[in-house]
């Protein structure tokens, strides 16, 4: 298996706060776990966080607490992913395949500027 040079990158992010103008800024926390799990293969946590002038979460990317899947109460013997997106600060998140680290700053800072833009009318 090769070395996801992306996880290195995230971590040199962690602790940063991003300035995205207009009151809006990024949050960005990415520690090592210490160990590979079920719920982190990757071996670390972290959570990217996009936040309005009133301080509340808009969107947020993390692996912080497992989702239940769906729509179906029933998921005794399933996976229960950890790593999920919130697309507000009340949404109890959607999963999200984490792929490598590189791909998820992208997808996070993609998201970022269609939020934006919407938000801003352009």
């Amino acid at each position: 298996m090769s070395r996801d040079a992306g996880l290195d990158t995230l971590l040199d992010l962690d602790g940063s706060i991003l300035d995205q103008g207009d009151g809006y800024w990024i949050k960005i926390v990415v520690k090592l776990t210490g160990e590979i799990s079920a719920e982190r293969p990757h071996g670390i946590s972290y959570s990217l966080t996009l936040h309005d002038p009133l301080n509340q979460r808009m969107l947020g990317f993390d692996n912080a607490h497992a989702i239940k899947p769906s729509g179906n109460k029933k998921y005794s013997g399933r996976r229960i992913e950890y790593d999920h997106k919130h697309k507000s600060f009340n949404d109890k998140g959607s999963y999200y395949e984490f792929l490598d680290g590189f791909q998820l700053i992208k997808y996070f800072f993609d998201a970022v500027d269609v939020i934006l833009k919407e938000h801003r009318g352009y």
